[in-house]
C-alpha cells in the first residue's frame, strides 16, 4: 500500500539473508531487471549508495544494513516501454541531449539526482512519478543549474511539471534516455508508469 500524507512509512527490520547488497542506483537496477526478466521477485536490496539511498537517509554503512537500527521500506519501481523493450527504474528517468540545449525530461522517483534535487517533492512510495519538461534558453538554464542544490528551480514559467502514475511521451527530435544514470538508448517515444510496492529495500 503506498504512503499516505501524514502516515507512518518503514519499519525496523533487517536485511534478510536473500537480501542483495548493491552501491548505486544502477546496481539495483540490475538486480531488479534480472529478477523480471526471471519472471522472480525481486529480492530486499540493502542500499548503501545512489540516489535513492539518499532519498531515504541512507548512511552507507553496510553494519547497519543487518543490525537493528536497519529501515525497510516497500518502494514503487518505475517502468518504461522504449523501442517494444521494457525496461525499469528505481530512482530516475533522464530524457535528453545536453542538458545545455534541447529538451530535457526528468521522471522522478527519488528525489535526488547527484547533488542535484531534482525532484523536490518525489517520495519512493507515493505511487506517483514527479516530471520535469522544459526547453529553456541558455541563460535560464544558468539560472535553474545555481538553484538544483536546493530543489528551487521549479516553479518555473517554461518547466512542466506534473505527478502522475502513468504518462505517454512523444519525443521529436529524438533524445537518449537515462535509466538510473545508465544510458540505454534514444527514443522517439515513451511509455512510462509506475509500479506501487514493486520492492523493498534497506537502509
Amino acid at each position: 500500500m503506498t504512503i499516505e500524507k501524514g502516515a507512518d512509512w518503514g519499519e525496523r527490520a533487517a536485511l534478510p539473508e536473500d537480501g542483495v547488497v548493491v552501491r548505486s542506483d544502477l546496481e539495483a537496477r540490475v538486480a531488479v531487471e534480472r529478477a523480471r526478466r526471471a519472471n522472480a521477485a525481486v529480492p530486499t536490496l540493502g542500499l548503501l549508495g545512489g540516489d535513492l539511498c539518499r532519498t531515504l537517509g541512507g548512511s552507507g554503512d553496510e553494519a547497519r544494513l543487518r543490525g537493528p537500527e536497519a529501515m525497510t521500506f516497500p518502494c514503487d519501481l518505475g517502468s518504461v516501454l522504449i523501442d517494444g523493450r521494457l525496461h525499469w527504474f528505481v530512482a530516475h528517468l533522464i530524457a535528453r541531449r545536453s542538458w545545455w540545449r534541447g529538451r530535457v525530461i526528468a521522471a522522478m522517483n527519488a528525489q535526488w539526482l547527484g547533488a542535484w534535487d531534482l525532484g523536490p517533492r518525489a517520495h519512493p512510495n507515493d505511487g506517483l512519478l514527479d516530471i520535469a519538461d522544459g526547453d529553456l534558453p541558455l541563460g535560464d538554464r544558468l539560472k535553474a543549474r545555481t538553484r538544483l542544490a536546493t530543489g528551487t528551480h521549479v516553479p518555473h514559467p517554461r518547466i512542466e511539471t506534473r505527478r502522475v502514475a502513468s504518462l505517454q511521451l512523444d519525443l521529436d527530435p529524438q533524445l537518449d534516455i537515462y535509466l538510473d544514470g545508465e544510458r540505454v538508448g534514444r527514443a522517439s517515444r515513451l511509455s512510462i508508469r509506475i509500479e506501487p510496492d514493486a520492492f523493498h529495500v534497506v537502509v
